[in-house]
């Protein structure tokens, strides 16, 4: 049996890799059109790295993995490993309300099948 500490470290483990997805998406898009090339890399490379939105996407994917350390330690992967799919079901949510990213009918079936799925592995 899982404690409830293990699913809070679980949930935060989320929220942190949720806002680091966000935070790199947002610091991405702010960067003029560019094309994909072996030349123009470097220069987009060097601009991420320097971007805050970006820096604070790295830092909360940081973070989680420290958090993650310590969930492995105490659940079993089995079930822990499943649970940050919630993660793929707040990224999306939230990418549609926050930067308004179209959300089709197929990707809310698979959204609410991955909660299901959690629901059933949470109750195991």
């Amino acid at each position: 049996m899982v404690n409830y500490l293990v699913m809070l470290l679980i949930l935060i483990d989320v929220c942190l890799n949720v806002a680091g997805q966000l935070s790199l998406k947002f610091g991405m898009t702010r960067f003029e059109n560019f094309a994909i090339s072996v030349s123009t890399l470097p220069s987009v490379f060097l601009k991420a790295a320097t971007n805050p939105f970006v820096i604070l996407g790295l830092s909360c994917y940081g973070l989680a993995f420290l958090v993650w350390l310590i969930v492995l330690a105490k659940a079993e992967v089995s079930f822990a490993y499943p649970m940050i799919s919630l993660s793929y079901v707040f990224t999306a949510i939230l990418a549609w309300h926050l930067l308004g990213e179209h959300v089709t009918v197929t990707r809310m079936v698979g959204i609410f099948v991955t909660c299901l799925g959690v629901v059933i592995i949470a109750r195991s």
